[in-house]
């Protein structure tokens, strides 16, 4: 592993700020097309390999890891999904993926991903430097943008043609465009999401749970591998919950044939997410780009936040390799209204998911017979069946 750029390098064609998945995958894409590439990020690579994040991948993501040459663990280890389940009132109802779509999605954690990600980086000796503090980005109006950074206590610059900001949201790299240019949209949501995580038998396909206690979901990671999460209040703390406590909820709130079969066991992990909704514009400003959760949060409820990063490099890697290889400079300019496009439907997508399956505190009696009627709707409509599947699966790129 490279843990700093050597003396002599001081300068690259695109520094990426930031080493999840969307900064890797940018970077592993644009190594493939020959454009040289530095990757800043400020935690240890322990600590970015240890976050727990969603599993489910979209058809187009799939085949993007495929394009760029990080695929087979996933395609050996992965759980294709072809359907999966919504509960309300006690009933299950399968929404058939591939009948309405003609694909599936694949279950694949995020944190392989990412493993598989920095493997690649670093059989191809790709530069990344950890425990990167105090980074700044400076000069963004010139041909050669100046990154301030330091490592094992050392001040470092290092000049490039461009900025990518994949570092989350966070970062300092949405903060460095003007307030008078940056416009942010976003929706809080008055509740978190309770996750456990245990080595148990998972159900075969994905459960999503709408019930007047609270949503939940109850997903898998592997064959035995499971992924539970609860609605909870924001005030809640993981100390509160019990892992008896937790399973003891999660029974409440599945159909009887469900609990009845329920696997538990420890918890390997607990923790609790608030949920948002959230968009910046532009995404890009003079040479910088925004990529991933620099640019926008999405609900987990619809299971994009990982696909919407992977979308963004889809077009900001062809962008930047269409402007080297070819000096063709079009893919950049239309990248923000490009990837916005799509992000506005896929977070339209995520907020009508939360909103249905959701119990929200201090509404009126009309709110959940509302919901009720939109899920009697969905059940009963193979348009609306199809909308939802062709929306879970991916929009097109």
């Amino acid at each position: 592993m490279v843990t700093q750029v050597p003396s002599d390098v001081k300068k690259t064609q695109v520094a990426i700020i930031g080493a999840g998945p969307s900064g890797l995958l940018l970077s592993q894409l644009l190594d493939l097309a020959g454009i040289e590439n530095v990757v800043l990020e400020q935690r240890s690579r322990d600590y970015v390999l240890g976050r727990i994040r969603a599993g489910v991948l979209e058809f187009g993501t799939v085949e993007l890891l495929r394009e760029a040459k990080v695929n087979a663990r996933m395609d050996r280890q992965g759980l294709i999904h072809e359907g999966f389940y919504i509960a309300a009132n006690n009933h299950l109802h399968r929404i058939n993926l591939k009948h309405f779509t003609g694909s599936s999605v694949m279950v694949y954690g995020q944190t392989e991903v990412t493993r598989d990600l920095m493997d690649a980086r670093d059989a191809a000796g790709g530069l990344l430097i950890y425990e990167a503090e105090d980074v700044s980005i400076h000069e963004l109006d010139t041909s050669a943008p100046l990154i301030r950074y330091k490592h094992q206590g050392e001040p470092q610059e290092l000049r490039c043609d461009y900025v990518a900001g994949c570092d989350g949201f966070h970062g300092v790299s949405r903060k460095t465009i003007p307030s008078s240019v940056l416009r942010e949209y976003e929706r809080e949501y008055p509740f978190g999401w309770l996750g456990l995580l245990s080595e148990t038998v998972p159900f075969h396909e994905l459960v999503y749970v709408r019930h007047p206690r609270g949503f939940a979901l109850c997903s898998q990671r592997s064959k035995t591998r499971s992924r539970y999460y609860l609605q909870c209040a924001l005030t809640d703390r993981v100390s509160d919950w019990s892992d008896e406590m937790f399973w003891e909820e999660l029974k409440r709130r599945l159909p009887y044939e469900l609990a009845r079969d329920l696997d538990t066991g420890p918890s390997i992990e607990k923790s609790i997410a608030p949920l948002r909704s959230f968009v910046a514009e532009p995404m890009r400003y003079e040479r910088l780009f925004l990529a991933g959760d620099a640019a926008h949060i999405v609900p987990p409820t619809g299971a994009k936040g990982l696909n919407l990063a992977a979308a963004d490099v889809h077009f900001l890697s062809r962008a930047l390799t269409a402007w080297y290889k070819q000096n063709d400079a079009t893919l950049m300019d239309t990248y923000s209204t490009d990837c916005l496009r799509r992000i506005w439907k896929v977070e339209r997508f995520s907020a009508w998911m939360t909103q249905m399956l959701h119990e929200f505190p201090g509404e009126d009696e009309f709110a959940p017979r509302i919901r009720e009627a939109e899920l009697d709707y969905l059940f009963s409509s193979d348009s609306m069946m199809a909308s939802l599947a062709e929306n879970y699966v991916g929009l097109p790129f």
